[in-house]
This record gives C-alpha cells, structure tokens and sequence, in this order.
C-alpha cells in the first residue's frame, strides 16, 4: 500500500500550523469538516465540479479531503458547484481563503485550473480526472486515471458471458475521457471472444448528461432494441436510468464509480471503482512532502489502487454482483488484474 508513508508523514507535519482564517460562504456549497483538527492547522478546500447528490464520484473526493484534514489535523471544505459560473466562483472564492491546497475534481476545470494557477503562483492547486491538461506550472498538480484497464477487466467479463456476441457501452458524452472506458471494455471482449460485435456507444448527452437518470433510461431501452445483452453503463448519476432498463427488458448491465450492483439486482454483472479518495489522499500528500509536479504522482491504475472492479474488492461476495456466481470468469478476471499490475500485460490507452 502507497498510503503508509503519508501517515507518517501526516504525523509528523501535524504540529506545523497554517496561519487561520476564517472560512466564509460562497456560491456552491460549503461544508467544513475538521474532526482531528482545529483552526490552528493547514486547510484543504474541495470543490466539485457538480453537485455532490448520488454521484459517487464526486462523494469519493469529498471523503479524500475530509480524511487529508485529519491526517494533517487540519480542517476541510467541500463546495460543490453547478455550472461554470459557480465553478469559478468557488475557485477564486478558495483562492482567496489561502488553503494549503485546493482540489478541483472534474475535467469541466480544465481551462480555469491552468488560469488562475498561473495568476496565483503562491497557491497550490490540484486538479483530477483532467487528463486532457499539459502543465509545467511549478503549481499545478494535475492526476488523472487510466480508466481502461479496470474496464478491459469488465470486458472480459463481457465477452465470456454474452449469450448473443453483441455488446456495448452508453456514455454520457461522446468524449476522450469517457471513450476510455468504452474503449477499454470492447479489447477486453474481444480478447476472450473474437466473435464478439461492438455496438455504439451510444450517447446520453442533453442538458445534463450526467445526471439525467430518466433520458439515459430512454436511451438504454433504445439500445437494447439493437440486440446487446452486455451494456456498459458511463453515465455517472444518470446511470441508474440505465441500470433500471436493464432490469425492465433483461440485459445484463456494468456500473461505474462505486458498486451499482445492488440498484438494480440480479441485472448488474459487475463494475470499475474509481477511488478518488486513494488519489486525494497520496498526491496532497506528496504535496505536504514538497514534491514538485513532475516528482509527484500523475497517472492511477490497477497497480496505483487509484482504479479497480467491485468484483475484486474487499467484500465482493457481498456485493449483489452476479458475476459473483461465474468463478471462471472470476479466475480469468483476477489472472488477467494480476498481469496487468505486475507490467506482463500492458492494456492500451484507446484514445492515444
């Protein structure tokens, strides 16, 4: 495990104290959490990208930062945005609070990351699942994920338990960072069936593609009307749309985040988990330590822990996966995890 230094770290820096200040509102969503700490330590401000509500995502980087504020004996705010209005907001709003670091989650930073690093070279900034961004700021740390490995993973699972070789993903947009799991899923089923046919993806997309349940629903029945059984779910919060169909009209369903297999029980196979909170706590982490950028860690896999499957974790014989009930596709998922980790097997980025 990567996190046993930064808990010595944390209880050595703990004394250091960061000059206070008072924590004001601004337009998202504040929420101060400083269970181990006080005023008299470092603060960490989160901000979403979205509002927090089901999507696990965004809950993964609030309990990072929460968790970050007691191993310093800080103390920690999450606000939560809505729009990009709110997003700058909330940013300049931190800025001008002089935390110790200020995390942005969400590619939706992008552009505001860079500029307001640039005009505050005496803040930190971290900004995560932006794989899109290239920095050499000396104050901007940027991490981001490599989502096709643990659904190359589910792919597998995929191609193994498709009864009609025909599969495929629904993604909120039809974007890089969301082509990655699509991508990664369809290697996955081809390596283990060459028979396997790739449908779509298809695309949520309207005003809020992330958290529209009730369009991706529409959307899903329409793609089981294609004839795949195999459906990867990309939708963030609007996944429980799809995840309803595929129980309404008898697809199987993959999740994404965190475990969606008992939302919809007996029709999600499996899905990735994204622990954002694993990267919160390492890369503020290496920042406490004084890592520069460059020296700190920017990409999460497998073998990071930053990504994973539920079918793996601690705990997956309760998790209402049904993969759970096919220990061959298990073994040849967990043969397939360990080959990837150990660097024998090397899945590639589908967007290059």
């Amino acid at each position: 495990m990567f996190f046993t230094k930064r808990r010595v770290r944390a209880a050595l820096i703990a004394g250091v104290a960061a000059s206070a200040l008072l924590l004001t509102s601004c337009a998202g969503s504040g929420d101060k959490g400083d269970a181990n700490g006080g005023a008299e330590g470092p603060k960490f401000i989160y901000i979403t990208s979205d509002p927090i509500g089901q999507n696990e995502f965004l809950k993964s980087g609030k309990t990072g930062i929460e968790t970050v504020a007691k191993d310093f004996k800080g103390t920690s705010k999450t606000y939560e945005s809505k729009d990009d209005a709110t997003r700058r907001t909330n940013v300049e709003q931190a800025v001008a609070e002089s935390p110790k670091v200020v995390v942005m989650l969400g590619f939706q930073f992008s552009d505001l990351a860079v500029e307001l690093a640039q005009a505050n070279p005496q803040q930190k900034f971290l900004l995560i699942d932006a794989p899109d961004v290239k920095s050499d700021l000396e104050n901007l740390y940027v991490a981001d994920f490599r989502e096709y490995e643990p659904s190359y993973l589910l792919g597998i699972e995929a191609g193994m338990l498709t009864k009609d070789n025909k599969i495929g993903s629904i993604l909120s947009l039809d974007i890089p960072l969301l082509q990655k799991y699509s991508g990664g899923f369809a290697e996955g089923a081809k390596s283990v069936n060459p028979k396997v046919k790739i449908e779509g993806p298809q695309i949520i997309g309207g005003e809020n593609p992330f958290a529209d349940p009730g369009r991706a629903k529409e959307q899903a029945i329409a793609f089981s009307g294609t004839g795949v059984d195999q459906v990867f779910a990309v939708g963030a919060a609007s996944n429980g749309g799809i995840l309803d169909a595929a129980k309404a009209k008898g697809f199987s369903a993959y999740g994404v985040d965190s475990n969606q297999c008992p939302t919809a029980e007996g029709a999600v196979v499996d899905g990735t988990v994204k622990a954002v909170d694993k990267v919160v706590e390492t890369v503020v982490g290496e920042i406490m330590e004084d890592k520069t950028p460059k020296d700190a860690t920017r990409s999460f896999g497998l073998k990071e822990e930053g990504m994973t499957i539920v079918s793996l974790t601690e705990g997956a014989a309760d998790s209402k996966c049904t993969v759970m009930d096919s220990p061959d596709v298990l073994k040849k998922v967990t043969e397939t995890r360990d080959k990837i980790v150990s660097g024998e097997l090397e899945v590639k980025n589908p967007i290059g």
